[in-house]
């Protein structure tokens, strides 16, 4: 009786993928729509309010001393050790590490690299970006400042716009970007919204940034969202040439492993011979023959050899021989 063998799920789940056509045609990529260029405009305007706004030190620059001296980690100490683990959520290095490792995978799974590029580009536009405005504005944070009620421009910091809070909203919302149907894109928008709120808002309770470095940088990361449907050619070329790059790799290695590999042959050529100068063949005897006519084995007298620790015998005589009488002694 035939049996079938008994699959795991882990062979399961290979034996799933083996089946998975490449480049699903149901995964729709961005496009700059007119919705999402209103939106970019919108939001690229409430980026200029902000560092407007604490530029000419208005009221959101009095709003950020205010909660500074009202000091929230002091009010709700209690919260403090799960404020220290949340917001871990905006730091770049573990968020980009655990986004890039399920990017990687939704990659391996549709054969396509545009998950990982599409990542590496909004880190890439992340740090430009953000890098640039805050070391061009150079805030001083709530840690570090010097006057009360100034804002703390052009000192030398490095906290306007929130990094954290920008980090947070760029490497969560790729995944809602990357989404593969709409309602899984609604989910991710809403879970990647708040988590970058809850992001923003631990570092304003833990007093390492004013409350509008955290607007500016929920601004700063949705541009970069919203902009990245512009880079979808680009990432769509880098693509193709990588895995052009790859096929040609694949080639060159499947030629070189199957072409044989075979030595020259090598050509003897004979020397001349001249028959003159042969030398004719001796007519002596060969040496292992004795010189003579041939004796008997029975005929032929015992030698010792030499060298031979054996003491000679003179009295030894050939077999067949009448030997001498040897005198006969009596008792």
């Amino acid at each position: 009786m035939r049996t079938e063998p008994k699959l795991t799920r882990l062979d399961r789940v290979f034996a799933r993928l083996d089946r998975e056509p490449e480049r699903p045609a149901h995964i729709d990529v961005p496009k700059m729509s007119r919705h999402r260029v209103v939106l970019l405009a919108a939001t690229l305007a409430f980026y200029g309010a902000i560092v407007w706004a604490v530029v000419i030190t208005s009221w959101l620059v009095r709003l950020d001393w205010q909660v500074m001296f009202f000091r929230p980690y002091q009010q709700w100490s209690e919260i403090h050790w799960f404020v220290d683990y949340y917001v871990v959520l905006g730091q770049r290095g573990p968020t980009a590490v655990m986004v890039a490792a399920w990017l990687g995978w939704r990659s391996w799974r549709q054969h396509t690299l545009r998950p990982l590029l599409a990542l590496g580009v909004s880190l890439l536009l992340l740090n430009v970006t953000v890098g640039a405005a805050k070391y061009g504005m150079g805030r001083l944070g709530p840690h570090y400042a010097t006057v009360i009620g100034s804002n703390e421009m052009w000192r030398g910091g490095d906290i306007f716009p929130s990094g954290h809070t920008a980090n947070a909203v760029v490497t969560w919302g790729i995944l809602a970007y990357m989404a593969s149907t709409p309602r899984a894109r609604r989910w991710l928008s809403a879970v990647s919204a708040v988590t970058s709120l809850g992001v923003g808002m631990a570092t304003v309770y833990l007093g390492t940034h004013w409350l509008s470095d955290v607007l500016l940088g929920w601004a700063a990361g949705l541009l970069i969202l919203l902009a990245l449907p512009w880079f979808e050619p680009l990432i769509a070329r880098s693509e193709a040439r990588i895995l052009d790059l790859r096929d040609r790799l694949r080639d060159r290695r499947g030629r070189t492993a199957t072409a044989p590999v075979s030595a020259p042959p090598v050509v003897v050529t004979p020397l001349p011979v001249d028959l003159d100068d042969v030398p004719a063949r001796s007519s002596r005897a060969p040496v292992y023959l004795a010189p003579g006519p041939h004796t008997a084995r029975s005929e032929r007298t015992p030698t010792t050899p030499a060298g031979s620790r054996r003491p000679p015998h003179p009295e030894r005589h050939p077999r067949g021989s009448a030997s001498s009488a040897r005198p006969l002694t009596g008792g």
